[in-house]
């Protein structure tokens, strides 16, 4: 550790993700390469990334100072570190974020890290629940999203879904509860890859004014970590609907901050609630905003990020000292 201001070293793997954590006080060096594979893209058009967000050509990483390794894949911490890290850099501090739950199994799954001098961070409660992380310390910072400058107007009495690539993605993500919900609910959805269901993909930065005019918000996925999409619309005062699963379900308080449940036909009779009462739409968005506001802000996901940043660092130079 050079200076206060820490530079961390990883892969762009989660746009939004990444996005919002370039909101902290520190540079994030990220790697590229001219096919743009996974992890190499760059910066890209999509977010408006600030200057801490520095792009590296994949061939110089190794000629780089850097503080930290941030892992986000197994991708990264299997084979990407092998192929541009030096050997010295394979030795600073390592911090893993894992965004997804355990696929191959819920409970039994072991997770790739098990490696006591790496800090593994889930991004929910969930998450670090259902992996065995082995001898790994882990911890959980959630999610954090900035305020958004379009609010909620709810105007348009249809509901909303944003997720890529739907049709491809399948049960996992809920096609066929969307599929469903549509025969009885009017509802649209936007993302890369809708095809012939939905309406294509709107770019980050103009979403939140997109879908701040639909009555409320409709999360159909079955088994997944909290979608940042989920955050940033009960950010704006969107009602959000959703299934009693995964880490949603210690998030909504059922008809206060939205409706969640396991009955999909419950989900459909309150969808329709929400379209015939907008006034009743309006509290319930108001509930998930405070809810957001309090929970999900980004300076308190920012400040966690610095914490656990200063104390990786700050613990390795100590071993470093008594070794």
């Amino acid at each position: 550790m050079t200076n206060s201001r820490l530079k961390i070293f990883t892969w762009h793997i989660h746009g939004s993700y990444l996005f919002y954590l370039s909101q902290g006080n520190y540079d994030i060096y990220i790697p590229t390469k001219p096919e743009k594979t996974e992890g190499y893209y760059g910066r890209g058009e999509t977010f408006p990334f600030k200057k801490n967000v520095i792009e590296i050509s994949a061939e110089e990483v190794k000629n780089q100072e850097f503080d930290i390794i941030l892992y986000q894949t197994n991708q990264n911490y299997l084979i990407d570190q092998y192929e541009i890290l030096s050997a010295e850099q394979r030795e600073l501090p390592k911090v893993y974020i894992e965004h997804d739950p355990p696929r191959q199994h819920p409970t039994d799954t072991k997770h790739a890290v098990n490696d006591p001098n790496v800090n593994l961070v889930h991004v929910t409660h969930f998450n670090k629940l259902m992996w065995d992380c082995g001898e790994t310390p882990t911890t959980v910072i959630e999610h954090g999203v900035t305020a958004p400058d379009a609010l909620y107007t709810g105007e348009k009495a249809r509901g909303i879904v944003v997720i890529n690539n739907l049709p491809l993605r399948g049960r996992l993500l809920g096609l066929d509860i969307f599929l469903k919900v549509r025969e009885h609910v009017p509802i649209d959805l936007v993302g890369m890859g809708t095809g012939d269901l939905g309406l294509g993909e709107v770019l980050h930065p103009q979403l939140p004014e997109f879908i701040s005019q639909y009555r409320f918000f409709f999360n159909p996925i079955r088994y997944t970590s909290l979608g940042l999409a989920v955050c940033e619309a009960l950010m704006q005062g969107i009602p959000v609907v959703g299934l009693a699963t995964t880490e949603l379900s210690a998030v909504i308080d059922n008809g206060h901050s939205g409706f969640i449940h396991t009955d999909v036909n419950y989900l459909i009779d309150k969808m329709n609630l929400l379209l015939e009462d907008a006034e009743l739409a309006r509290q319930i968005g108001a509930g998930g905003r405070e809810l957001a506001q309090n929970r999900f802000n980004i300076m308190r996901f920012t400040h966690e990020w610095e914490q656990l940043f200063k104390n990786v660092a700050q613990q390795s130079k100590s071993s470093i000292y008594i070794s």
